[in-house]
């Protein structure tokens, strides 16, 4: 099948989140599975400092090579991508974000006629190429290249959605019919990830049960009416993990690799980690990670609230993290005042996220919703048993077997899951089945890869 998948990131060229995490590596198992694959990103800054080599193609486009045949095709347009950051700078989010994306998607629909590519289906990524669908039912409709071509949304965030005024509605190029209720229009603004939701074939999200949350009116942003009446056509499939980059028995990064039939390795890396933090080299009580970006969604105002509570048990906590400026405050106010159980590093560091999987007992992720998760895959990969609220994909991934699950979303709750870890770590033989139950799971991408397969079957024939 002649699959597209069109992306505002992907690694290894430009990544923000996750969502560059999945169109960096679902694509390369989806070849090995027999599917021609085509990618078009937008060419940023960054592509240029990826370490992979960037051929021309002509005036307006580039590509890069990746897997055995898969094609990555950059649009470029200096004016719009050639700048710092990939949606926005210091200041928040490009004014022109309108311009930069429609512009990205009316052009990857002129390149795959140009590359001679006839896509099956065209897999699109949250509101940045959420136009495409919209374009392929309105500006295409009658363009015989595009007659047998399907489309997929998958919604990484619902919570990002792509708002723009009302006023710039025909920057987009469509007939201002499309500006309704029933297609574009959104409290009196456009709202492009509806224009895609209302115009795909089928939609997609990262877990199952994100996927049922989303039509809730707690998680449903405001679509959650829409995303009901789509729902015979809407899936969730849960996003898979690398395990040739997250694996402890093969990472470099790491102090000593170990299994669970060796774990001898997770005791070394637990007490580089007390060193790299500054922490007492103790075997005897749990020490537990914290990678994460600190803002509300994370679960970080539960955590601000009983985190005096949890510095004042017997444990270790480190906190890896960027985010919003009230809790680089108040965190770096309580490592002041515990120093001795809590240390904080308020950065991006890959280097060190690895070791705070391998080297802690624990890993923390009280977020308040989460589509899938990353965090709580590669901890229970390296043994460091999540705790998390029981949302999203982490409700599909951690259960009482190999993690710690609160089911309410208040700070006892949370206060409560944690006592319940320190109170279980001293029994080495629970403890170590809950590792055991852990290191165990397979979250890979080849699982997730069939369900898509399956997936662009149907979609194909629908």
């Amino acid at each position: 099948m002649n699959l597209v998948f069109c992306a505002s990131e992907m690694v290894p060229f430009a990544k923000t989140g996750g969502l560059a995490d999945v169109t960096g590596a679902l694509p390369l198992v989806l070849e090995k599975a027999g599917h021609k694959i085509v990618v078009i990103l937008p060419f940023y800054k960054e592509v240029k400092h990826s370490g992979i080599t960037v051929h021309k193609l002509n005036a307006g486009t580039s590509y890069a090579e990746l897997g055995n045949n898969i094609r990555v095709y950059f649009i470029e347009e200096d004016a719009y991508f050639n700048r710092n950051g990939l949606y926005g700078d210091k200041s928040g989010d490009y004014k022109d974000n309108l311009e930069r994306f429609s512009y990205y998607s009316k052009k990857s629909l002129e390149l795959l006629k140009e590359a001679r590519f006839t896509p099956d289906i065209i897999h699109c990524h949250d509101w940045q190429s959420a136009l495409i669908p919209v374009y392929l039912k309105s500006l295409y409709s009658q363009d015989s290249f595009y007659k047998n071509t399907k489309t997929i949304l998958t919604i990484h965030n619902l919570g990002y959605q792509g708002l723009f005024p009302k006023e710039k509605f025909q920057i987009l190029g469509l007939d201002n019919s499309l500006f309704n209720i029933d297609a574009l229009e959104f409290h009196g603004q456009i709202n492009i990830l509806k224009g895609g939701l209302v115009f795909s074939d089928y939609i997609t999200t990262v877990s199952p049960t994100y996927s049922i949350e989303i039509q809730s009116d707690e998680l449903g942003f405001g679509l959650e009416g829409l995303l009901r009446k789509r729902s015979p056509r809407l899936r969730g499939i849960l996003n898979g993990l690398d395990y040739s980059i997250w694996n402890p028995e093969t990472d470099k990064i790491i102090s000593k690799n170990y299994s669970f039939a060796d774990l001898n390795g997770k005791k070394a890396n637990k007490e580089d980690l007390q060193k790299v933090f500054h922490l007492a080299l103790r075997s005897d009580c749990p020490l537990f990670g914290i990678v994460s970006r600190l803002d509300q969604q994370k679960g970080f105002e539960l955590l601000a609230s009983c985190m005096a509570d949890i510095c004042k048990m017997d444990l270790q906590l480190v906190l890896l993290g960027t985010g919003d400026l009230k809790y680089h405050r108040l965190f770096e106010g309580l490592q002041k005042k515990y120093p001795k159980v809590f240390s904080l590093a308020l950065k991006f560091d890959n280097e060190l996220a690895h070791k705070i999987y391998a080297g802690s007992d624990a890993f923390l992720m009280p977020s308040r919703y989460e589509p899938c998760g990353l965090g709580q895959l590669i901890s229970l990969r390296y043994g460091a048993v999540p705790i998390v609220f029981k949302t999203g994909g982490l409700a599909d991934t951690v259960n009482n077997r190999r993690g710690f699950v609160f089911n309410k979303f208040t700070s006892e709750n949370l206060l409560a899951a944690v006592k319940e870890a320190v109170r279980i770590f001293p029994d080495k033989e629970k403890w170590g089945v809950l590792v055991k139950n852990a290191m165990e799971c397979d979250f890979s991408w080849e699982e997730s890869a069939k369900k898509y397969s399956q997936l662009y079957e149907e979609v194909q024939k629908a």
